[in-house]
Protein backbone atom coordinates (compact mmCIF):
# COMPACT_ATOMS: atom_id res chain seq x y z
CA UNK A 1 0.00 0.00 0.00
CA UNK A 2 3.02 2.58 0.97
CA UNK A 3 4.50 2.00 -2.40
CA UNK A 4 1.47 2.81 -4.19
CA UNK A 5 0.49 5.45 -1.95
CA UNK A 6 3.74 7.28 -2.04
CA UNK A 7 3.93 7.10 -6.31
CA UNK A 8 0.58 9.06 -6.51
CA UNK A 9 1.66 11.37 -3.55
CA UNK A 10 4.94 12.03 -5.77
CA UNK A 11 3.43 12.56 -9.03
CA UNK A 12 1.39 15.82 -7.63
CA UNK A 13 4.79 16.43 -5.41
CA UNK A 14 6.31 16.79 -9.15
CA UNK A 15 3.90 19.38 -10.46
CA UNK A 16 4.78 21.91 -7.52
CA UNK A 17 7.08 24.41 -7.56
CA UNK A 18 9.74 24.53 -5.00
CA UNK A 19 8.53 26.65 -2.46
CA UNK A 20 4.97 24.71 -2.14
CA UNK A 21 6.87 21.62 -1.65
CA UNK A 22 9.46 23.18 0.79
CA UNK A 23 6.18 24.33 3.28
CA UNK A 24 4.58 20.97 2.59
CA UNK A 25 7.48 18.96 3.75
CA UNK A 26 7.82 21.21 6.88
CA UNK A 27 3.91 21.15 7.47
CA UNK A 28 4.24 17.47 6.83
CA UNK A 29 7.55 16.57 9.28
CA UNK A 30 5.88 18.52 11.79
CA UNK A 31 2.53 18.40 12.66
CA UNK A 32 2.00 16.18 15.24
CA UNK A 33 -1.76 15.60 13.29
CA UNK A 34 -0.05 14.13 10.31
CA UNK A 35 1.94 11.63 12.12
CA UNK A 36 -0.91 10.38 14.53
CA UNK A 37 -2.95 10.35 11.06
CA UNK A 38 -0.52 7.81 9.06
CA UNK A 39 -1.48 4.71 10.77
CA UNK A 40 -4.94 4.88 9.47
CA UNK A 41 -3.67 6.79 6.69
CA UNK A 42 -1.84 3.11 5.13
CA UNK A 43 -4.68 1.00 6.27
CA UNK A 44 -7.23 2.98 4.48
CA UNK A 45 -5.63 4.59 1.59
CA UNK A 46 -8.50 4.17 -0.24
CA UNK A 47 -11.14 6.04 2.10
CA UNK A 48 -10.02 9.67 2.02
CA UNK A 49 -12.74 10.75 3.60
CA UNK A 50 -11.57 8.58 7.25
CA UNK A 51 -8.90 10.50 7.49
CA UNK A 52 -9.20 14.00 5.75
CA UNK A 53 -10.13 15.97 8.17
CA UNK A 54 -7.46 15.32 9.95
CA UNK A 55 -4.70 16.49 7.35
CA UNK A 56 -5.72 19.84 6.12
CA UNK A 57 -4.02 18.21 2.51
CA UNK A 58 -4.77 14.59 2.02
CA UNK A 59 -4.32 14.49 -1.21
CA UNK A 60 -0.16 15.07 -0.39
CA UNK A 61 2.03 13.04 0.91
CA UNK A 62 5.67 14.19 1.49
CA UNK A 63 7.88 11.00 0.63
CA UNK A 64 10.27 9.73 3.08
CA UNK A 65 12.92 7.20 3.47
CA UNK A 66 11.95 5.65 6.63
CA UNK A 67 9.20 5.44 9.08
CA UNK A 68 8.35 3.08 12.36
CA UNK A 69 4.89 2.44 13.56
CA UNK A 70 6.06 0.89 17.12
CA UNK A 71 7.51 4.29 19.02
CA UNK A 72 5.36 4.71 21.69
CA UNK A 73 5.12 8.15 20.75
CA UNK A 74 3.67 7.42 18.09
CA UNK A 75 4.95 7.09 14.57
CA UNK A 76 8.49 8.45 13.69
CA UNK A 77 9.11 9.94 10.22
CA UNK A 78 12.30 11.08 8.65
CA UNK A 79 11.93 13.14 5.18
CA UNK A 80 14.39 12.26 2.10
CA UNK A 81 16.01 14.87 0.50
CA UNK A 82 13.62 15.96 -2.29
CA UNK A 83 14.70 16.55 -6.44
CA UNK A 84 14.95 20.00 -7.02
CA UNK A 85 15.79 21.88 -10.21
CA UNK A 86 19.54 21.74 -8.63
CA UNK A 87 19.53 18.90 -6.55
CA UNK A 88 19.14 15.05 -8.29
CA UNK A 89 17.48 12.82 -5.95
CA UNK A 90 16.14 9.10 -7.10
CA UNK A 91 13.71 7.27 -4.80
CA UNK A 92 13.49 3.88 -5.39
CA UNK A 93 9.50 3.78 -4.79
CA UNK A 94 8.67 6.39 -6.78
CA UNK A 95 11.10 7.26 -9.82
CA UNK A 96 12.31 3.78 -11.51
CA UNK A 97 10.62 4.89 -14.86
CA UNK A 98 7.62 3.53 -16.69
CA UNK A 99 9.72 0.16 -17.11
CA UNK A 100 12.11 -1.22 -14.29
CA UNK A 101 13.39 -4.76 -13.78
CA UNK A 102 15.86 -5.02 -10.39
CA UNK A 103 15.93 -1.62 -9.13
CA UNK A 104 18.24 -1.13 -5.84
CA UNK A 105 18.08 0.99 -3.38
CA UNK A 106 22.04 1.55 -3.23
CA UNK A 107 21.88 1.96 -7.20
CA UNK A 108 19.06 4.98 -6.37
CA UNK A 109 22.13 6.61 -4.20
CA UNK A 110 24.57 5.78 -6.43
CA UNK A 111 22.83 7.12 -9.47
CA UNK A 112 21.82 10.53 -7.86
CA UNK A 113 25.34 10.91 -6.76
CA UNK A 114 26.68 10.55 -10.33
CA UNK A 115 24.13 13.04 -12.04
CA UNK A 116 24.99 15.68 -9.19
CA UNK A 117 28.62 15.08 -10.10
CA UNK A 118 27.50 14.92 -13.49
CA UNK A 119 26.21 18.26 -13.74
CA UNK A 120 28.46 20.23 -11.56
CA UNK A 121 31.50 18.69 -14.34
CA UNK A 122 30.48 18.46 -17.78
CA UNK A 123 29.12 20.52 -20.28
CA UNK A 124 25.95 19.14 -22.42
CA UNK A 125 28.22 18.95 -25.51
CA UNK A 126 31.44 16.14 -25.36
CA UNK A 127 33.22 18.21 -28.26
CA UNK A 128 32.30 21.13 -30.51
CA UNK A 129 30.60 19.39 -33.37
CA UNK A 130 27.96 19.05 -30.91
CA UNK A 131 28.09 15.43 -29.81
CA UNK A 132 25.51 14.85 -26.62
CA UNK A 133 27.16 13.85 -23.19
CA UNK A 134 24.98 10.62 -22.78
CA UNK A 135 26.05 10.31 -19.46
CA UNK A 136 22.30 11.42 -17.98
CA UNK A 137 21.09 9.01 -20.33
CA UNK A 138 23.25 5.97 -19.48
CA UNK A 139 22.98 6.16 -15.91
CA UNK A 140 18.92 6.53 -15.62
CA UNK A 141 18.95 3.59 -17.71
CA UNK A 142 20.78 0.81 -16.13
CA UNK A 143 19.71 2.29 -12.92
CA UNK A 144 16.01 1.49 -14.22
CA UNK A 145 16.97 -2.07 -15.44
CA UNK A 146 19.11 -3.17 -12.02
CA UNK A 147 22.43 -2.31 -12.41
CA UNK A 148 24.80 -2.19 -9.01
CA UNK A 149 26.59 0.65 -8.12
CA UNK A 150 29.60 -0.70 -9.35
CA UNK A 151 28.02 -0.95 -13.00
CA UNK A 152 26.98 2.74 -12.52
CA UNK A 153 29.95 3.98 -11.83
CA UNK A 154 32.15 1.35 -14.19
CA UNK A 155 30.06 3.36 -17.10
CA UNK A 156 30.31 6.80 -15.66
CA UNK A 157 33.99 6.66 -15.20
CA UNK A 158 34.20 5.43 -18.87
CA UNK A 159 32.49 7.77 -20.21
CA UNK A 160 33.19 10.97 -17.93
CA UNK A 161 36.75 10.97 -19.24
CA UNK A 162 35.98 12.48 -22.95
CA UNK A 163 33.22 14.88 -21.76
CA UNK A 164 33.95 18.67 -21.80
CA UNK A 165 34.02 20.65 -18.34
CA UNK A 166 31.41 23.31 -17.46
CA UNK A 167 31.59 26.72 -19.17
CA UNK A 168 31.16 29.32 -16.47
CA UNK A 169 27.55 30.86 -15.93
CA UNK A 170 26.80 35.01 -16.55
CA UNK A 171 24.11 35.96 -13.90
CA UNK A 172 24.02 39.32 -15.93
CA UNK A 173 22.77 36.91 -18.96
CA UNK A 174 21.04 35.10 -16.77
CA UNK A 175 19.10 37.83 -15.16
CA UNK A 176 18.23 39.40 -18.93
CA UNK A 177 16.79 35.76 -19.86
CA UNK A 178 13.66 37.10 -18.17
CA UNK A 179 13.04 39.64 -21.20
CA UNK A 180 11.61 37.75 -23.96
CA UNK A 181 13.58 39.08 -26.29
CA UNK A 182 17.11 38.66 -24.52
CA UNK A 183 15.40 35.38 -23.98
CA UNK A 184 15.81 34.50 -27.64
CA UNK A 185 18.32 36.50 -28.65
CA UNK A 186 20.79 33.65 -26.75
CA UNK A 187 18.92 31.16 -28.83
CA UNK A 188 21.44 28.65 -30.93
CA UNK A 189 24.10 29.46 -29.02
CA UNK A 190 26.41 26.95 -27.22
CA UNK A 191 28.10 29.48 -24.84
CA UNK A 192 24.83 30.31 -23.58
CA UNK A 193 24.34 26.83 -22.41
CA UNK A 194 25.03 27.40 -18.60
CA UNK A 195 23.18 30.23 -18.58
CA UNK A 196 19.72 28.88 -19.81
CA UNK A 197 20.33 26.17 -17.11
CA UNK A 198 20.62 28.34 -14.39
CA UNK A 199 17.66 30.01 -15.62
CA UNK A 200 15.49 27.55 -16.00
CA UNK A 201 16.64 25.65 -12.61
CA UNK A 202 15.41 28.70 -11.27
CA UNK A 203 12.19 29.22 -12.91
CA UNK A 204 11.21 25.20 -12.42
CA UNK A 205 11.98 25.87 -8.63
CA UNK A 206 9.81 28.89 -8.65
CA UNK A 207 6.82 27.60 -10.83
CA UNK A 208 7.06 23.84 -11.25
CA UNK A 209 7.64 21.89 -13.76
CA UNK A 210 4.39 22.05 -15.38
CA UNK A 211 4.23 25.49 -15.43
CA UNK A 212 7.54 26.13 -16.88
CA UNK A 213 6.74 23.38 -19.58
CA UNK A 214 3.85 25.06 -20.82
CA UNK A 215 4.96 28.80 -20.35
CA UNK A 216 8.07 28.12 -22.48
CA UNK A 217 7.12 24.90 -24.67
CA UNK A 218 3.25 24.80 -25.37
CA UNK A 219 2.16 28.82 -25.16
CA UNK A 220 1.68 28.74 -28.72
CA UNK A 221 3.45 32.36 -28.55
CA UNK A 222 7.00 32.94 -30.77
CA UNK A 223 9.14 31.81 -28.19
CA UNK A 224 7.49 28.79 -27.18
CA UNK A 225 6.89 27.73 -30.75
CA UNK A 226 10.97 28.14 -30.98
CA UNK A 227 11.38 25.92 -27.76
CA UNK A 228 9.31 23.25 -29.22
CA UNK A 229 11.36 22.85 -32.60
CA UNK A 230 14.64 23.00 -30.73
CA UNK A 231 13.29 20.02 -29.09
CA UNK A 232 13.00 18.06 -32.17
CA UNK A 233 16.26 19.13 -32.96
CA UNK A 234 19.91 17.28 -33.01
CA UNK A 235 18.73 13.67 -33.71
CA UNK A 236 16.04 14.86 -31.15
CA UNK A 237 18.63 14.77 -28.10
CA UNK A 238 16.57 17.45 -26.53
CA UNK A 239 13.17 15.79 -26.45
CA UNK A 240 15.09 12.16 -25.07
CA UNK A 241 17.02 14.44 -22.34
CA UNK A 242 13.58 16.18 -21.50
CA UNK A 243 11.81 12.42 -21.65
CA UNK A 244 14.39 11.40 -19.18
CA UNK A 245 13.41 14.28 -16.54
CA UNK A 246 9.77 13.58 -16.77
CA UNK A 247 9.74 9.86 -16.63
CA UNK A 248 12.06 9.76 -13.28
CA UNK A 249 10.54 12.31 -11.63
CA UNK A 250 13.93 14.88 -12.04
CA UNK A 251 13.55 18.65 -11.94
CA UNK A 252 17.10 18.85 -12.86
CA UNK A 253 17.30 16.57 -15.88
CA UNK A 254 14.20 18.98 -17.13
CA UNK A 255 16.43 22.28 -16.56
CA UNK A 256 19.13 20.52 -18.59
CA UNK A 257 16.57 19.77 -21.37
CA UNK A 258 15.13 22.78 -21.78
CA UNK A 259 18.26 24.34 -21.94
CA UNK A 260 20.04 21.85 -24.54
CA UNK A 261 16.95 22.69 -26.11
CA UNK A 262 17.46 26.28 -26.57
CA UNK A 263 21.08 25.71 -27.25
CA UNK A 264 19.96 23.79 -30.68
CA UNK A 265 18.64 25.09 -34.30
CA UNK A 266 15.07 25.46 -35.05
CA UNK A 267 15.87 24.52 -38.75
CA UNK A 268 13.32 20.75 -38.54
CA UNK A 269 10.56 22.73 -36.93
CA UNK A 270 10.27 25.74 -39.25
CA UNK A 271 11.27 23.47 -42.67
CA UNK A 272 9.49 20.50 -41.44
CA UNK A 273 6.97 20.51 -38.33
CA UNK A 274 5.08 23.52 -38.75
CA UNK A 275 4.36 23.33 -42.23
CA UNK A 276 2.96 19.95 -41.70
CA UNK A 277 1.12 20.80 -38.95
CA UNK A 278 -0.64 23.52 -40.91
CA UNK A 279 -1.17 20.91 -44.04
CA UNK A 280 -2.75 18.40 -41.80
CA UNK A 281 -5.60 20.76 -40.37
CA UNK A 282 -4.28 21.78 -36.76
CA UNK A 283 -3.89 19.65 -33.81
CA UNK A 284 -5.68 16.74 -32.46
CA UNK A 285 -7.64 15.40 -35.55
CA UNK A 286 -9.09 11.93 -35.93
CA UNK A 287 -6.62 10.03 -37.68
CA UNK A 288 -7.51 8.42 -40.53
CA UNK A 289 -4.52 6.33 -41.33
CA UNK A 290 -1.89 4.29 -39.00
CA UNK A 291 1.76 5.55 -39.17
CA UNK A 292 2.57 1.95 -40.10
CA UNK A 293 0.12 2.13 -43.22
CA UNK A 294 1.91 5.59 -43.98
CA UNK A 295 5.40 4.31 -43.78
CA UNK A 296 4.15 1.65 -46.29
CA UNK A 297 2.57 4.48 -48.40
CA UNK A 298 6.18 5.81 -48.15
CA UNK A 299 7.82 2.87 -49.49
CA UNK A 300 6.42 2.75 -52.43
CA UNK A 301 6.66 6.68 -53.53
CA UNK A 302 9.59 6.51 -55.84
CA UNK A 303 10.22 10.60 -55.58
CA UNK A 304 10.82 9.96 -51.62
CA UNK A 305 12.59 7.20 -52.11
CA UNK A 306 14.72 8.66 -54.21
CA UNK A 307 14.68 12.29 -52.58
CA UNK A 308 17.99 11.29 -50.94
CA UNK A 309 21.46 10.63 -51.61
CA UNK A 310 24.38 8.77 -49.79
CA UNK A 311 26.72 12.06 -50.26
CA UNK A 312 24.32 14.45 -48.69
CA UNK A 313 25.76 16.02 -45.87
CA UNK A 314 22.98 15.94 -43.98
CA UNK A 315 20.77 13.97 -45.22
CA UNK A 316 16.88 15.03 -43.73
CA UNK A 317 17.80 18.91 -44.77
CA UNK A 318 19.89 18.62 -47.76
CA UNK A 319 18.17 15.15 -48.58
CA UNK A 320 14.41 14.60 -48.63
CA UNK A 321 13.25 18.41 -47.04
CA UNK A 322 15.59 20.16 -50.02
CA UNK A 323 14.33 17.70 -53.21
CA UNK A 324 10.94 16.62 -51.91
CA UNK A 325 9.49 18.23 -49.04
CA UNK A 326 5.79 18.83 -50.16
CA UNK A 327 5.52 15.55 -50.24
CA UNK A 328 7.21 14.28 -47.64
CA UNK A 329 4.99 16.74 -45.81
CA UNK A 330 1.81 15.22 -47.07
CA UNK A 331 2.24 12.30 -45.86
CA UNK A 332 3.39 13.49 -42.54
CA UNK A 333 0.06 15.52 -42.32
CA UNK A 334 -2.01 12.08 -42.62
CA UNK A 335 -0.59 11.30 -39.15
CA UNK A 336 -2.87 12.84 -36.45
CA UNK A 337 -4.19 11.31 -33.30
CA UNK A 338 -7.25 12.49 -31.34
CA UNK A 339 -7.87 12.37 -27.27
CA UNK A 340 -9.67 8.98 -27.97
CA UNK A 341 -7.07 7.20 -30.38
CA UNK A 342 -4.08 7.89 -27.96
CA UNK A 343 -3.64 4.54 -27.03
CA UNK A 344 -3.81 2.76 -29.91
CA UNK A 345 -1.57 5.58 -31.90
CA UNK A 346 0.72 5.15 -28.85
CA UNK A 347 1.28 1.85 -29.76
CA UNK A 348 0.99 2.50 -33.28
CA UNK A 349 4.13 4.39 -33.35
CA UNK A 350 6.01 2.45 -30.87
CA UNK A 351 5.66 -0.89 -33.39
CA UNK A 352 6.45 0.56 -36.61
CA UNK A 353 9.53 2.50 -35.60
CA UNK A 354 10.58 -1.28 -34.00
CA UNK A 355 9.49 -2.68 -37.21
CA UNK A 356 11.41 -0.64 -39.61
CA UNK A 357 14.63 -0.79 -37.32
CA UNK A 358 14.74 -4.14 -36.77
CA UNK A 359 13.56 -5.15 -40.53
CA UNK A 360 15.87 -3.27 -42.37
CA UNK A 361 18.65 -5.91 -42.79
CA UNK A 362 20.67 -7.43 -45.71
CA UNK A 363 20.46 -11.26 -46.00
CA UNK A 364 23.89 -11.56 -47.36
CA UNK A 365 25.14 -9.20 -45.02
CA UNK A 366 25.72 -9.68 -40.97
CA UNK A 367 22.69 -7.89 -39.29
CA UNK A 368 22.65 -4.84 -37.84
CA UNK A 369 21.03 -1.75 -36.71
CA UNK A 370 20.85 1.45 -37.47
CA UNK A 371 21.84 4.43 -35.26
CA UNK A 372 19.79 7.22 -36.56
CA UNK A 373 16.48 4.62 -36.38
CA UNK A 374 17.32 3.38 -33.01
CA UNK A 375 16.52 7.41 -31.82
CA UNK A 376 13.12 6.83 -32.59
CA UNK A 377 13.14 3.38 -30.38
CA UNK A 378 14.61 5.04 -27.87
CA UNK A 379 12.82 8.22 -27.58
CA UNK A 380 9.44 5.95 -27.93
CA UNK A 381 9.28 5.29 -24.02
CA UNK A 382 8.97 7.98 -22.79
CA UNK A 383 5.64 8.64 -24.42
CA UNK A 384 4.03 6.46 -22.17
CA UNK A 385 5.02 8.60 -19.40
CA UNK A 386 4.21 11.86 -21.37
CA UNK A 387 0.51 10.97 -22.41
CA UNK A 388 -0.16 10.39 -18.77
CA UNK A 389 1.20 13.23 -17.37
CA UNK A 390 -1.50 15.40 -14.86
CA UNK A 391 0.28 18.75 -15.95
CA UNK A 392 0.26 19.03 -19.37
CA UNK A 393 -3.00 19.79 -21.48
CA UNK A 394 -4.10 17.18 -23.87
CA UNK A 395 -3.51 19.51 -26.84
CA UNK A 396 0.66 19.77 -25.66
CA UNK A 397 0.30 15.58 -25.34
CA UNK A 398 -1.63 15.41 -28.95
CA UNK A 399 0.93 17.40 -30.52
CA UNK A 400 3.86 16.06 -28.82
CA UNK A 401 2.71 12.38 -30.09
CA UNK A 402 2.14 14.19 -33.81
CA UNK A 403 5.13 15.73 -33.72
CA UNK A 404 7.39 11.99 -32.81
CA UNK A 405 5.57 10.07 -35.50
CA UNK A 406 5.69 12.47 -38.15
CA UNK A 407 9.68 12.44 -37.04
CA UNK A 408 9.65 8.51 -37.04
CA UNK A 409 8.26 8.78 -41.04
CA UNK A 410 10.67 11.39 -41.60
CA UNK A 411 13.92 9.64 -40.29
CA UNK A 412 13.04 6.25 -42.19
CA UNK A 413 12.86 7.76 -45.18
CA UNK A 414 16.03 10.07 -44.95
CA UNK A 415 18.07 6.82 -44.52
CA UNK A 416 17.09 5.59 -47.94
CA UNK A 417 13.95 3.89 -47.45
CA UNK A 418 14.92 0.11 -47.47
CA UNK A 419 13.53 -2.46 -47.51
CA UNK A 420 12.05 -4.41 -44.69
CA UNK A 421 12.44 -8.08 -43.92
CA UNK A 422 10.25 -9.03 -41.28
CA UNK A 423 11.21 -12.91 -41.47
CA UNK A 424 15.03 -11.78 -41.09
CA UNK A 425 13.20 -11.09 -37.46
CA UNK A 426 10.41 -13.99 -36.90
CA UNK A 427 13.56 -16.55 -37.19
CA UNK A 428 15.87 -14.80 -35.39
CA UNK A 429 16.62 -16.98 -32.62
CA UNK A 430 16.23 -16.52 -28.91
CA UNK A 431 19.37 -17.31 -26.48
CA UNK A 432 18.64 -15.05 -23.75
CA UNK A 433 15.98 -14.01 -21.61
CA UNK A 434 14.99 -10.28 -21.05
CA UNK A 435 17.18 -10.65 -17.66
CA UNK A 436 20.24 -11.72 -19.30
CA UNK A 437 19.61 -9.19 -22.57
CA UNK A 438 19.76 -6.22 -19.71
CA UNK A 439 22.81 -7.72 -18.25
CA UNK A 440 24.67 -7.64 -21.15
CA UNK A 441 23.29 -3.88 -22.23
CA UNK A 442 24.45 -2.85 -18.54
CA UNK A 443 27.72 -4.80 -18.54
CA UNK A 444 28.35 -3.81 -22.40
CA UNK A 445 32.31 -2.42 -22.29
CA UNK A 446 31.65 -0.11 -25.58
CA UNK A 447 28.08 1.21 -24.97
CA UNK A 448 27.60 4.82 -24.29
CA UNK A 449 23.86 4.21 -22.91
CA UNK A 450 22.60 3.65 -26.28
CA UNK A 451 22.34 -0.19 -26.63
CA UNK A 452 20.76 0.03 -22.84
CA UNK A 453 18.15 2.70 -23.56
CA UNK A 454 17.37 0.62 -26.93
CA UNK A 455 16.58 -3.02 -24.92
CA UNK A 456 14.78 -0.84 -21.98
CA UNK A 457 12.57 -0.06 -25.06
CA UNK A 458 11.83 -2.71 -26.61
CA UNK A 459 11.06 -4.76 -23.56
CA UNK A 460 8.60 -1.68 -22.84
CA UNK A 461 7.05 -1.64 -26.65
CA UNK A 462 6.51 -4.93 -26.06
CA UNK A 463 4.49 -4.24 -23.10
CA UNK A 464 2.23 -1.50 -24.33
CA UNK A 465 1.56 -3.15 -27.92
CA UNK A 466 0.62 -6.32 -26.26
CA UNK A 467 -2.99 -5.53 -25.21
CA UNK A 468 -3.62 -4.75 -29.37
CA UNK A 469 -2.07 -7.65 -30.78
CA UNK A 470 -5.59 -9.43 -31.17
CA UNK A 471 -7.19 -6.41 -31.78
CA UNK A 472 -4.65 -4.90 -34.95
CA UNK A 473 -3.87 -8.19 -37.15
CA UNK A 474 -1.56 -6.07 -39.49
CA UNK A 475 0.99 -5.09 -36.33
CA UNK A 476 4.05 -6.49 -37.54
CA UNK A 477 6.29 -6.80 -34.16
CA UNK A 478 4.12 -9.39 -32.04
CA UNK A 479 4.39 -12.14 -29.31
CA UNK A 480 8.02 -13.16 -29.37
CA UNK A 481 9.33 -11.23 -32.02
CA UNK A 482 10.06 -8.40 -29.29
CA UNK A 483 12.40 -10.72 -27.46
CA UNK A 484 13.95 -11.88 -30.75
CA UNK A 485 14.92 -7.92 -31.56
CA UNK A 486 16.17 -7.78 -27.91
CA UNK A 487 18.58 -10.91 -28.87
CA UNK A 488 19.46 -9.00 -32.16
CA UNK A 489 20.23 -5.99 -30.19
CA UNK A 490 23.00 -7.67 -27.70
CA UNK A 491 24.62 -9.49 -31.15
CA UNK A 492 25.02 -7.30 -33.87
CA UNK A 493 26.72 -4.59 -31.15
CA UNK A 494 29.45 -6.91 -30.56
CA UNK A 495 31.82 -5.28 -32.24
CA UNK A 496 34.86 -8.02 -32.05
CA UNK A 497 32.18 -9.20 -34.71
CA UNK A 498 30.59 -6.45 -37.00
CA UNK A 499 33.61 -4.30 -36.22
CA UNK A 500 31.51 -1.42 -35.01
CA UNK A 501 28.35 -1.14 -32.88
CA UNK A 502 26.07 0.38 -35.06
CA UNK A 503 25.30 0.52 -39.12
CA UNK A 504 24.09 4.36 -40.02
CA UNK A 505 21.66 4.81 -43.16
CA UNK A 506 21.05 1.38 -43.75
CA UNK A 507 19.15 1.91 -47.04
CA UNK A 508 22.28 2.73 -49.16
CA UNK A 509 24.82 -0.22 -50.44
CA UNK A 510 27.57 1.72 -49.28
CA UNK A 511 26.39 1.53 -45.67
CA UNK A 512 27.36 -1.57 -45.53
CA UNK A 513 30.19 -1.52 -46.74
CA UNK A 514 33.38 -1.99 -44.13
CA UNK A 515 34.75 1.47 -42.43
CA UNK A 516 31.22 2.99 -44.13
CA UNK A 517 30.83 6.58 -43.01
CA UNK A 518 27.64 8.02 -43.15
CA UNK A 519 26.48 11.82 -42.59
CA UNK A 520 24.04 13.03 -40.71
Amino acid sequence: MLPRLLQHHKRHLFAFNSTARNRLRIFLTNDTRYYSALPSLLQTATQPSTFSPRLPFPQLVAPYSSYSLNNSHGPRVTPSKMATATTINLSLVTDSGVFSSGVREDAARTASEILQEDMAKHHVFFNEHGFHNHIPHQVLTIFALGAAPADIKACYDRNAIYQRPVMPTDQEVVKSMHDVTKFQEYFGKEQHYPNYLAFFQQELDAKGVGSVLTEYVFAGDQRAESMLCRLFGGLIHPLIHLGFGLEFNQPAIVAQALAQAAVHEEWIGREFFLPTEKMAGGIGKSGQKSLLQLLNEIRTDKALVESVQWGDANKIRDGVLHRAPEQMMKYAAQFTVSEDQVPERLADMINTVVYYTAAAQRPTKKMRLDFFYIHCVNSSIFFSKIVNLPFLDQRAKLRLLEWKGRMDLLMYTSRGSPNLLLDEIASYPIKEDWSQIFTRSITHPDDDGHLAKLARALANGEKVCKPFEDQNSEMPIKGDMWLRIGNMAIDCTDKEETGSMWIRSTGFDEAWEPQAQAHM
